[in-house]
């Protein structure tokens, strides 16, 4: 246990590299809008499923 958490630390110290303050803000702003967008289609999907979903109850109901 101890040799991993020591050959870890070394990999991060040696091939580990940190990207640009500018590529970190490109990243953040592209994770931002997929996550937006991925929230929204799961929204729309959750949407028409639940109105499908009520349709068809109040069919089978009455």
């Amino acid at each position: 246990m101890f040799t991993y958490i020591k050959e870890s630390v070394e990999e991060l110290r040696n091939n580990v590299t940190l990207p640009s303050r500018a590529e970190s803000s490109n990243l953040m702003v592209i994770v931002a809008v997929f996550s937006i967008l991925f929230a929204l289609a799961t929204w729309g999907v959750d949407t028409v499923f639940s109105k499908i979903i009520k349709l068809y109850f109040n069919n089978v109901l009455n």
